[in-house]
């Protein structure tokens, strides 16, 4: 809120001295106008669609000792695409190599299996 202006005698401001000068700025008038940034940006992910000879020889190597394995983290090791991990985790399973823990709608939770219990 502007601070009240004072009458002098005959009514008028006492605010500016001259009649005939410009009022001095004092932070009013146009401001630069705000730039909007463009918010934040992720890096397009370039995952393979297809598992080439080399990453389905590491896939079958290294995947069968972790222990949590989720088509997430397959994906994320190995940029997969996570529709391709969920796939060649069931062909692990139906192998033996790993074992089911927890099958939701959305999730699949899978764990190594120990050397002392093989499943079927």
């Amino acid at each position: 809120m502007p601070p009240k202006q004072q009458q002098g005698k005959g009514g008028k401001d006492t605010k500016g001295g001259k009649q005939g000068q410009k009022p001095t700025s004092s932070g009013g008038g146009k401001a630069k106008k705000k730039k909007w940034s463009k918010g934040k940006t992720r890096d397009k992910l370039n995952n393979l669609v297809f598992f080439d000879e080399e990453t389905y020889a590491k896939f079958k190597k290294e995947v069968p000792n972790y222990r949590l394995i989720t088509p997430s983290i397959v994906s994320e090791r190995l940029k997969v695409r996570i529709s391709l991990a969920r796939r060649a985790l069931s062909e692990l399973e139906k192998h033996g190599a790993i074992k089911l823990v927890l099958k939701s709608s959305s999730q699949v939770v899978y764990t190594r299996n120990t050397k002392g219990t093989a499943d079927s």
